[in-house]
């Protein structure tokens, strides 16, 4: 398995979990989980280029 997959699918299922409860009471939580997925994207998405 290549270097940086793992953090970037991991990334992208928060992102995708926490973009589903932006409509819910709970912004706050949802913000930051965004932001915590998108950071796993793109650190990822920098393994991935840097070791190919």
């Amino acid at each position: 398995m290549r270097e940086g997959m793992i953090p970037t699918v991991l990334g992208t299922v928060v992102s995708a979990s926490s973009a589903a409860l932006l409509g819910s009471k709970y912004k706050l939580v949802a913000y930051g989980a965004l932001g915590f997925g998108l950071a796993h994207i793109v650190l990822g998405a920098i393994d991935l280029v840097e070791h190919r």
